[in-house]
């Protein structure tokens, strides 16, 4: 599908939006996460729902951060390749700020394979991997604001600053 878009510029949309909503979707996670560790109740938001909505939306996450490092290597704008996308900060491509983006992806990746042998490395281990989750968020918030194409307009800012408020 992404690359019978037929152009780069589809493919740099594709990776400008999907940055962006993985940015929301990791920032909603997160506070759900938070809202969930400190037993946040509700008479609205029962704890089961807490959890089921924060997994969702991190899986929803997942998705939209694996499209962002697909359309990037695919799309020939910026020289990406995926050795760039999981070895932090040996990009010749704005090796900080893509540094920055790959710290975040491979503490995600910890995230996954570890909430996926959950059952195998017991809570204990998963919950203190689990923890990375609070690394990788300002990683991926500062990877958007020095990579971002988009950083200095006023829309990203306000939404990078509302992402920051909320979990901050």
């Amino acid at each position: 599908m992404i690359l019978a878009a037929g152009n780069g510029t589809a493919l740099w949309y594709i990776t400008r939006a999907s940055g962006v909503v993985s940015l929301l979707l990791l920032t909603a996670g997160l506070v759900l996460g938070i809202l969930g560790t400190v037993r946040w109740r509700s008479d609205r938001w029962p704890r089961f729902a807490v959890v089921s909505i924060h997994r969702n939306l991190t899986l929803f996450a997942i998705a939209f951060v694996a499209l962002h490092v697909v359309t990037t290597i695919a799309d020939g704008y910026a020289p990406v390749g995926f050795k760039d996308a999981v070895i932090p900060f040996v990009s010749k491509y704005r090796p900080l700020w893509l540094g920055f983006g790959a710290v975040a992806f491979d503490l995600l990746l910890a995230l996954v394979v570890t909430s996926l042998l959950r059952a195998r490395i017991g809570f204990r281990a998963w919950r203190a991997v689990h923890w990375l989750a609070y690394a990788s968020w300002p990683f991926a918030l500062v990877h958007g604001l020095g990579n971002g194409s988009d950083a200095r307009f006023g829309w990203l800012v306000i939404v990078t600053i509302l992402c920051a408020g909320s979990v901050g």
